[in-house]
């Protein structure tokens, strides 16, 4: 079905909806930035994506075991950028994520590192593999990434809750 398709159109295709997710994931998290977040909207980015899964029912992308355990590898160390450049704040007792000036210039600097990644790699690599390798690649980096933030979000959620629970205390 895939092998039809010449891998330098699959190669150019892929490459500007990378582009395109990457300015569609920055225009999101910019808007989402204006507004409370919630333990819902930390894990169901996720959830969502765990539904390309579905991908690997098709042997044009499956991947290798090594190959699995690297790409996994990867975003693991991708993850770790992310984690530490997510913040939250308390407005009105409301959650917000900070937004992190550093986010947009990271997720560009990913963004050039997949692309020139495909690049370099789509010439000894199979398309279709490649692709099974970038999706595991950022699923590997999403679910850190969402997990550290839905702590954070617990930790910050339970010191609101503490001290709204509290009596006030007057001094006279």
């Amino acid at each position: 079905m895939f092998e039809q398709i010449p891998s330098q159109w699959i190669v150019i295709g892929s490459t500007i909806m990378a582009v395109v997710m990457g300015t569609l994931v920055m225009t999101v998290r910019a808007k989402s930035s204006k507004k409370p977040v919630n333990a819902k909207k930390i894990i169901l980015p996720p959830l969502f994506m765990s539904t390309g899964a579905f991908m690997f029912v098709f042997e044009y992308f499956r991947v290798a075991p090594m190959q699995i355990v690297e790409s996994i590898g990867v975003g693991l160390l991708f993850s770790t950028v992310l984690i530490w450049t997510s913040r939250f704040e308390v407005k009105n007792g409301d959650i917000y994520l900070k937004q992190s000036k550093a986010f947009v210039f990271i997720l560009i600097g990913l963004l050039v590192v997949r692309l020139i990644g495909k690049i370099i790699l789509s010439s000894t690599i199979d398309v279709g593999e490649l692709s099974g390798m970038f999706w595991l690649l950022a699923f590997g980096m999403i679910v850190p990434w969402r997990i550290a933030m839905l702590l954070q979000y617990k930790k910050l959620e339970k010191t609101i809750e503490g001290n709204s629970t509290q009596k006030p205390t007057y001094t006279s």
